[in-house]
């Protein structure tokens, strides 16, 4: 087998081996309802909504992936703005709330973060669970990295393999000085936006508006304009680019992830001067922005949907030194002809992962009966974006998918994605 042969067949093992199973998802469903199940008991939360987001409604979850949380509580049908006192005296109670259930463990209260939130380990399968209140930004976010996927499925694959690789580097823990999930996952769409030809848009061609301003007013009302809005963006975007140009990008997941450890391998030198803003799909001179100034962080990645928030804020100077070394050492693994399984699995995964078969047979086949929930990821149309809040799920594809309407997944999916309001 070739050297280009076997990081391809690598990385695909990888996938194979990361890739939530039908029972995963199955798990965390179950760890929903479970939280659904106590806050129901608290009477101060009457009528809230019990909903995920994050990496689980995106789509870019690992078997081990982490679950999150939000307890929406509406005035009305308005969105609620509420105050970081009263988040941490609802969580309080629903902290109570699930020690009397008895299903989870490890429960920390967060009180004093950013956002406050509660932390657990549910009994099941021992997943990671973060809970917070009115994270309503969080779930658009993740709506809009869904709507990503379907623009062209390797972005998944690229992030499921970036983060699986950060994790085995010790770069994916926020608290810890380095860079978060999201962060992640916003540096594989700058590397998609600036790869050549590129294969994504800047981020205002998709969405020119801004959350703080847009998600105000009745909740129903303002989400359906920025599904709307995007709907359109989207598929302007896939039907006025020439198919020629469209297809013209043909890397494989080999090349985009060699290419992008290349490209971030100078990231703690470039830091020192720009930033990386997806909303324009560049690099920027840190002097020229003047919401970036005076320079406090160690490196800008702006939030698209929410500028100019810094969603590297917590990244420290000796975890930047860290993250380039680890992306140098890994380009060089990977573009090396001096290399085999071993070493590749080495780079690009946390040993405690790997299965005997994966280590034992590097021409097993790229799915080895890991089967995932059959379910449609499409770009929304106008006239159908209101389904898409109850979508999550399909199956993927090296291609850009084409435009189909978003069909809802199903009825479990459904009342989880949109729990409506107990009276």
């Amino acid at each position: 087998m070739s050297s280009y042969s076997l990081v391809e067949q690598t990385l695909k093992n990888i996938l194979s081996l990361i890739n939530p199973t039908k029972d995963d998802w199955a798990v965390r469903f179950h760890i929903i309802e479970d939280v659904r199940d106590a806050v129901e008991t608290v009477e101060s939360l009457r009528g809230a909504t019990v909903e995920p987001y994050g990496s689980f409604v995106s789509d870019l979850f690992t078997r081990w992936g982490d679950l999150d949380i939000s307890i929406e509580i509406l005035t009305g049908s308005h969105i609620s703005n509420t105050a970081k006192k009263q988040k941490q005296s609802f969580l309080a109670e629903v902290l109570e709330a699930l020690r009397s259930k008895g299903t989870c463990r490890k429960l920390r209260f967060m009180s004093n973060a950013r956002v406050p939130f509660l932390k657990l380990e549910h009994n099941l399968r021992s997943i990671t669970c973060d809970i917070s209140i009115n994270s309503l930004h969080g779930q658009m976010k993740s709506k809009f990295l869904f709507w990503i996927n379907g623009i062209d499925g390797r972005f998944r694959e690229i992030v499921m393999l970036v983060k699986e690789w950060a994790k085995a580097h010790d770069i994916n823990e926020s608290k810890s000085g380095s860079l978060n999930s999201y962060c992640l996952s916003l540096l594989v769409i700058f590397h998609f936006q600036t790869c050549v030809p590129a294969i994504l848009p800047p981020l205002k061609e998709l969405y020119p508006g801004d959350l703080a301003h847009d998600l105000k007013g009745v909740r129903t009302d303002a989400e359906k304009q920025i599904e709307e809005t995007c709907a359109v963006n989207i598929n302007r975007f896939q039907v006025n680019k020439p198919r020629a140009s469209r297809q013209s990008n043909r890397s494989s997941l080999s090349d985009l992830l060699i290419s992008f450890f290349a490209k971030f391998s100078d990231i703690d030198v470039r830091a020192s001067e720009q930033g990386i803003n997806l909303y324009f799909g560049q690099w920027e001179d840190i002097g020229s922005n003047m919401a970036w100034l005076p320079r406090t962080f160690a490196l800008y990645v702006e939030d698209p949907f929410e500028q100019p928030a810094n969603t590297a804020r917590t990244v420290t100077n000796n975890h930047l030194t860290k993250m380039a070394d680890a992306f140098r050492a890994t380009h060089n693994i990977l573009a090396s002809n001096d290399h085999n399984q071993a070493t590749l699995l080495a780079a690009l995964i946390r040993q405690d992962r790997l299965l005997p078969s994966v280590v034992r047979n590097p021409n097993m086949p790229g799915n080895y009966n890991r089967s995932r929930p059959q379910v449609n990821r499409a770009v929304p149309s106008p006239s159908q974006s209101h389904q898409i809040r109850n979508t999550t799920k399909n199956g993927r594809s090296n291609n850009a998918n084409t435009n189909r309407p978003v069909q809802p997944i199903h009825n479990q999916a459904q009342q989880i994605w949109r729990a409506k309001p107990n009276t």
